[in-house]
């Protein structure tokens, strides 16, 4: 059968006993069902085999031994796996729960914020409208007042104007979404701590609830309640462990006391007093806590009454953080009153799973029971064997922890929720363990017992008993989340091949797997603050120089006054020559042609006489 076969009939099994029961009118969760089912299973008396398909009749046998069982209401055992399903789903560590509250708060406060961070105003109208969206989204924040409480909008409004007035909404406007919401975020805690300083003053803050003197009452009276219950379980459990004991002690009163189902009931207890234990020290967390704010509250708001002191204008760089520490402080005393009220449920509803108690031992049957026997506390116990302690040199290949040898003793995780490791399976018994006897360290394991005598029995064979242990889970499987057994039910045989074989052999563990390649095996590194708008960066510098609020200073020293370093470059000269043509030219001669005789008079004969006139060059 594949997984998701088996996963298909486990799921029509519970199906059918949740109708099952409904038809008979009682009304169960899967959650509870599965838990039943399996504590079935796990019962070696009823002859299931874990690593066989189950046929058809051994189906219809399981469904009607868990309705047999959902519906007796009388059984203790019931009882107790009903608490530990109920404080499994509910049940979270403070861490844990703060974060879902603050994630349900952000998930309200989401389209608020939507609305505002989205908004593009262009005229006033629209301006004051989103500006009344952040007096809004301030107050819820907060938690402080009704937004439908006029006076508290209007002392909100106020406080907001003081920091941010609407003169402001146009560089809000303009600013980028992420920063949008954490301008948002700033607001709030400044406008918390402004109304938490004009409450103190008396200025205001009248719908303001006094969150630390709530506290300081609610602690001490829910740890109260928690102690209470906590001592009458202490009582219970150890007039059942006197009860058994007696049984296991004489016949007679193994008779007269077979037919209650005191073990059931012993284990019920021990399972109350464990959870009340966790409830009791997150009270006690709380209360250290409160003192430790409280404290912090009346420093932080001395100082800041100290800081303003009537002053007409103070410079918000010495006030502004003053009044985010208060909105802080103030924020934490919200997660106390949440802590705390979901410890007071806690309590209150764990303990409709003990009223079974009161059903089957009144308090008149309890103390007929009770005459002749010696009921010991766990305090008493301890004390009894405070000076026995085991001798180490008697066992060879053991290792044994001590106070004075070991590093951190308190701390060490000690197995079956600190009960003795040797009465669980042979006696059935929850009996505190003494660590003073010696811890027992078993492949990696811690183990301490009731008595020396135990941890010697235990010590020769610890695997034995350990097996004892798990086979006890199996008949009452309330003990394997009270004992914290979880993680030895892996390697659990077969019910069928426990009985029938010689000896109990490790079963093949068989399994579906899947590996699966990541797409980014390297975290991402997208760099958030990168902005590529230019504009934008430059917006960014200005802010970061604020230049409106620095100011330009030089001054100049005897050495350096009217002297200053200079510092030329020049091309250097170089020896260049040309070369260009020469124009030459010279006088051709020019023979002229002149007539003879004219100016002695004229003769009968005419000359011409060619003369030369043009001079030579070295005469030029």
């Amino acid at each position: 059968m594949s997984c998701d076969q088996a996963e298909s009939v486990i799921k029509k099994i519970i199906r059918e006993i949740g109708q099952e029961c409904a038809a008979q009118g009682q009304t169960v969760s899967e959650t509870l069902v599965a838990f039943v089912v399996k504590a079935v299973v796990l019962d070696p008396r009823n002859d299931f085999s874990v690593d066989q398909i189950l046929t058809k009749k051994e189906v219809q046998n399981l469904i009607q031994l868990c309705v047999t069982r959902l519906l007796d209401t009388t059984n203790p055992s019931l009882s107790t796996i009903k608490m530990q399903v109920y404080f499994d789903m509910n049940y979270a560590n403070r861490a844990e729960l703060l974060s879902e509250q603050h994630r349900v708060l952000e998930g309200r406060l989401a389209p608020v914020v939507r609305d505002i961070t989205d908004s593009r105003p262009r005229v006033q109208e629209e301006v004051e409208n989103v500006y009344r969206k952040i007096v809004s989204y301030v107050l819820l924040r907060s938690g402080l007042g009704s937004p439908t409480d006029i006076e508290v909008v209007r002392e909100v409004t106020a406080a907001l104007q003081s920091v941010f007035p609407q003169t402001e909404m146009i560089t809000f406007i303009s600013l980028s979404k992420k920063n949008k919401e954490q301008q948002l975020k700033n607001l709030a805690m400044l406008v918390t701590g402004i109304r938490l300083y004009n409450k103190e003053c008396r200025k205001g803050g009248s719908s303001i609830d006094d969150l630390p003197a709530i506290l300081n009452e609610a602690i001490p009276s829910a740890t109260r309640a928690v102690d209470e219950s906590l001592n009458t379980c202490h009582k219970l459990a150890h007039q059942y462990t006197a009860l058994l004991e007696s049984m296991q002690e004489d016949q007679h009163r193994y008779t007269q006391l077979s037919s209650f189902k005191l073990k059931e009931a012993l284990f019920n207890v021990r399972q109350y007093e464990a959870f009340l234990c966790i409830l009791l020290s997150d009270a006690i967390t709380s209360a250290q806590e409160v003192e430790k704010m409280n404290v912090q509250f009346v420093a932080t708001m001395g100082q800041l009454k100290n800081t303003v002191q009537n002053k007409v204008s103070i410079d918000t760089k010495e006030v502004f953080p003053l009044f985010v520490a208060l909105s802080n402080l103030w924020t934490s005393f919200q997660d106390q009153i949440l802590l705390l009220s979901f410890l007071t449920d806690m309590t209150n509803n764990l303990q409709q799973f003990s009223e079974i108690q009161s059903q089957l031992f009144p308090e008149e049957v309890l103390t007929s029971l009770l005459e002749g026997v010696t009921v010991k506390s766990d305090e008493e116990r301890i004390r009894e064997t405070m000076g026995t302690r085991v001798n180490v040199s008697d066992f060879k290949n053991q290792e044994w922890l001590f106070p004075e040898t070991t590093d951190n003793f308190d701390q060490l995780l000690i197995q079956y929720h600190g009960f003795c490791a040797h009465a669980i399976g042979v006696r059935g018994l929850t009996l505190p363990g003494n660590p003073a006897i010696g811890i027992l360290k078993h492949k990696e394991r811690c183990y301490v017992f009731s008595s020396k005598e135990a941890a010697y029995i235990f010590a020769q064979d610890p695997d034995k008993f350990i097996q004892l242990n798990v086979e006890k889970a199996k008949e009452h499987a309330e003990l394997i989340q009270l004992l914290e057994l979880r993680h030895q039910f892996e390697y659990l045989a077969p019910y069928a091949q426990a009985r029938n074989a010689d000896k109990c052999l490790k079963p093949t563990t068989k399994c579906d797997s899947s590996t699966q390649t990541d797409t980014h095996i390297l975290p991402p590194t997208i760099v958030t603050s990168y902005e590529w708008n230019e504009w934008e960066l430059r917006r960014k510098a200005i802010k970061l120089a604020n230049l409106r609020r620095k100011l330009t200073r030089a001054m100049q020293t005897d050495l350096s006054h009217m002297r200053r370093e200079n510092s030329t470059q020049v091309y250097l000269p170089k020896d260049v020559s040309t070369q260009t043509k020469r124009d030459n030219s010279s006088n051709v001669p020019r023979p002229q042609i002149f007539l003879e005789g004219l100016q002695g008079g004229s003769s009968p004969t005419t000359h011409m006489v060619k003369v030369d006139l043009t001079r030579a060059v070295d005469e030029t």
